[in-house]
């Protein structure tokens, strides 16, 4: 089969991961990526020395990378040293209160109850319960699934399926739902967080994304060498599988002919011809006609919401005061003010949430020791104007170390210990996607169902990333690059005359 050749446009999650399928499938497969390294929205820092993960910095969802990598022979503890994290995040809040999320549920109830009452923690029992259940009826027919239609997600749910989201009440937003969940305002806060896992505002958000709880409380573990550490390591089992990699190679255009693609043209001039082509980027570059206008078609021509960007601080400096985890969030005393100003009044917002990473804990430090801290308050996705100016990021980097002072962190970025990335930086380096940073935004529950899927109308071309079916975050964009490695193997078959195989330990149990 190696007179297939595949070019894979962008070494992010999902282009690794078609990579390794494809290749170990016998075919010709060229990585471009127009970065040094692998990894696309995993990528590091450095600052004095130290390397800080300033993408990603949560790996859930290991069965993802298990079932791939044995297909391939290999398996996760052979490629890459992974440890369980027990404390799944941190959280604090402004009236001093504290509370951490354990990997274990009952530690977890235990805790709540110490901290919110009896009450709350049957609450937490019942919200547990609720979350497996959820999990359990869309894992097959939303995240697995190549990409969901109505009809068939429906169909694909069953009566009891139909049972569980009618329970749930799935017209509900996110916000909602956990108004039901809980009675304490900060536990509806806490897990109203994870819709911003996906770019989104809880109060836009459907209730099913309460299944993110369940995906963390399955697991949540730090890699060695942090997440670029792991792209690396995907980046290693596909060259042992025969992938090439061509880093700091800008892909110009795809190259159509005769109704479908041919190859691409690189910016140095060169083209490298494919009869197989996988775009690992944001589906707007393709709709922006930025690899050319013969591929707009490839997407629909209607801009979707766009999800949040960033304001981050990449910093190696002492963390004094509190005591921080790896995982740690945060809290305003008011919420909803942070998503009206970053999606209705499309500015930085005044009272920002902080998400904390602190890369070398849970180890103990000694007092005074610089640690790697990546800091990130969520931001409107407006990096391709200039709405967000020098001064309101000043203004916005003032409030949020502000505001950990007065929760107990000292941090104190300067020029010499710390980086910042603005979402106009994150658009210069994602083209076409003003920052925003997972694709269009999850808000209304219909909304899995507008995300591009693998296959194209172009004839050829196939998507992988966050900004395609199944969503974003590092698992889903690695389950996005193997429906695209599966739809590929399953075009090859149909003009076959032999059957080929088309799964890559995709449908395996987690």
């Amino acid at each position: 089969m190696s007179e297939h050749k595949v070019v894979i446009i962008g070494a992010g999650m999902g282009g690794l991961c078609s990579a390794i399928a494809l290749a170990h499938r016998g075919l010709d497969v060229t990585v471009v990526e127009s970065a040094h390294a692998p990894g696309g929205k995993v990528h590091s820092r450095e600052v004095n020395g130290a390397h800080i993960d300033s993408g990603p910095t949560v790996f859930t969802m290991r069965w993802v990378f298990d079932a791939l990598l044995r297909s391939v022979g290999t398996s996760v503890e052979a490629e890459m040293r992974i440890t369980p994290l027990q404390v799944l995040a941190r959280h604090f809040w402004p009236d001093g209160s504290q509370l951490d999320l354990s990997a274990n549920p009952q530690e977890s109830e235990a805790a709540i109850a110490a901290w919110s009452g009896g009450d709350e923690a049957r609450r937490f029992a019942d919200f547990c319960k609720t979350t497996r259940q959820l999990y359990a009826t869309l894992e097959g027919p939303m995240i697995r699934a190549q990409r969901p239609s109505m009809g068939g997600f429906m169909g694909d749910l069953g009566l009891k399926g139909l049972g569980v989201l009618a329970q749930l009440g799935p017209m509900r937003s996110l916000w909602q739902q956990l108004g039901h969940q809980f009675t304490d305002p900060r536990l509806r806060q806490l897990f109203a967080r994870y819709a911003t896992y996906c770019g989104s505002s809880p109060w836009q958000s459907p209730a099913t994304l309460m299944l993110i709880a369940q995906v963390e409380m399955d697991g949540v573990w730090s890699v060695e060498g942090g997440m670029v550490g792991m792209a690396q390591s995907l980046a290693r089992v596909a060259r042992r599988q025969g992938a090439v990699f061509r880093y700091q190679s800008t892909c110009q255009r795809i190259e159509k002919r005769q109704g479908r693609v041919c190859g691409v043209h690189l910016q140095s001039g060169e083209f490298l011809p494919a009869d197989r082509i996988i775009f690992n980027g944001d589906a707007s570059a393709l709709r922006q006609g930025l690899l050319g206008d013969e591929v707009r078609s490839a997407v629909p021509k209607a801009a979707p919401p766009r999800s949040l960007s960033a304001l981050t601080w990449s910093m190696h400096a002492p963390a004094d005061g509190v005591a921080l985890d790896r995982h740690n969030v945060f809290f305003q005393s008011t919420y909803a003010s942070e998503f009206e100003d970053i999606f209705e009044r499309q500015r930085l917002p005044q009272q920002p949430t902080v998400y904390v990473c602190a890369q070398d804990r849970p180890e103990d430090l000694l007092p005074g020791q610089s640690e790697r801290i990546f800091c990130l308050v969520n931001a409107p996705a407006s990096g391709d104007g200039n709405a967000i100016t020098e001064e309101a990021l000043e203004q916005c980097q003032t409030k949020t170390f502000q505001h950990l002072s007065r929760l107990g962190l000292q941090l104190h970025p300067t020029a010499a210990n710390s980086l910042r990335t603005t979402p106009q930086d994150f658009h210069r380096r994602f083209p076409a996607s003003a920052g925003a940073l997972y694709g269009q935004a999850t808000h209304g529950w219909t909304s899995i169902f507008s995300r591009p899927g693998s296959t194209t109308p172009l004839q050829g071309l196939y998507l992988a990333g966050g900004s395609v079916h199944p969503g974003p975050g590092v698992p889903m964009a690695a389950l996005s690059g193997q429906r695209a490695a599966e739809a590929v193997m399953a075009s090859l078959a149909s003009t076959s005359t032999s059957p080929m195989e088309a799964t890559f330990g995709g449908m395996s149990t987690p």
